[in-house]
């Protein structure tokens, strides 16, 4: 931490991020990893889903129910990665240790660099299809590069998920405790 006093709201969050009564849903790299999977898949679905929703014919209103019910399980999913990450990308930086602040500097400059080739990957996907087709895909630029920017947005949180470690073993509980004498 640095010398900077934590104010109220950065000791509430540092309670509430390192708050443990969910660790059995992120204990181990596999669960971690499965939630960072279906977090992606959820924002894949509700961004496809109001994709839909502005492109199709009729404003189909079924979309904005099914958005409305898929954002409880991803509200669930981004509070267990955050909680499986310590709150590395959400407590400013003076309520982080030394480790942890050198952990979202590798995050994030991971993040930086998949989400760039992304970018690159949508730009090539609109030039490609726009010189295929004779005529730039308008209709369809700037739902892509909205997709591109809730990646850019989600990226580091999806990287923190993937990347965070397990919880040492708690010595009492293993029986590395003191010796009595």
């Amino acid at each position: 931490m640095t010398t900077t006093p934590l104010t109220r709201y950065d000791r509430s969050m540092l309670r509430l991020m390192n708050d443990r009564r969910a660790a059995v849903w992120y204990a181990t790299a596999a669960r971690r990893r499965l939630t960072v999977v279906a977090h992606v898949v959820l924002s894949g679905a509700i961004g496809g889903l109001m994709t839909h929703f502005c492109l199709a014919e009729g404003e189909p209103l079924w979309t904005v129910a099914v958005t409305a019910v898929l954002y409880f399980p991803w509200m669930v999913a981004t509070g267990l990665i955050n909680g499986a990450t310590r709150g590395l990308l959400e407590l400013r930086e003076r309520a982080l240790d030394e480790r942890q602040s050198a952990e979202r500097s590798r995050v994030l400059a991971r993040a930086h660099r998949v989400t760039t080739l992304l970018l690159a990957a949508a730009a090539v996907t609109l030039l490609i299809t726009g010189g295929t087709a004779g005529v730039a895909p308008k209709a369809y630029a700037a739902p892509l590069l909205i997709a591109v920017l809730v990646v850019h947005w989600m990226m580091p949180l999806w990287v923190a998920g993937w990347r965070a470690q397990d919880e040492p073993a708690d010595e009492d509980a293993v029986g590395g405790g003191a010796l009595e004498l």
